[in-house]
């Protein structure tokens, strides 16, 4: 059986998956993309603090929240109504294919099932030669 998903684990996973890089997106942040270079398309990203996405007792903002894009609004509602993920999504996100997650929270899903997400993330965003290439081999 998997382990518990980690923190660390997000760039080990995205880090080995074809032809991508961490660069920066949204100004400043730091962003897996596909395929290297000036064409790549983020898949994975660190989102800063934001007055969006608060603890709901607290009203303090989440400061480890990481956004992974879905291929489709259907993936984005089946991981954020499945009460067994951390997977959730907000207002700022309305209308947007992708789910985020707190880092703090990744351990209440396996690794591999942080693969599985981050991986659909990649393949949607990445050229589908690539993508052809990686799920065949």
């Amino acid at each position: 059986m998997s382990r518990r998903a980690r923190p660390e684990d997000i760039d080990e996973i995205c880090a080995a998956l074809p032809e991508t890089e961490l660069g920066i997106s949204w100004g400043d942040r730091p962003t897996w993309k596909v395929p290297r270079g000036p064409k790549g398309r983020g898949f994975c990203l660190y989102r800063m603090p934001h007055h969006t996405a608060v603890d709901p007792e607290t009203g303090e903002m989440y400061d480890d929240v990481v956004v992974i894009v879905t291929a489709s609004e259907a993936e984005k509602v089946a991981l954020v109504e499945d009460t067994s993920t951390p997977f959730f999504t907000i207002d700022h996100f309305r209308g947007t294919n992708a789910v985020l997650v707190r880092q703090s929270r990744l351990g209440e899903i396996t690794r591999d099932e942080l693969v599985e997400v981050l991986t659909d993330a990649w393949a949607h965003r990445a050229p589908k030669r690539l993508v052809r290439e990686h799920l065949d081999g």
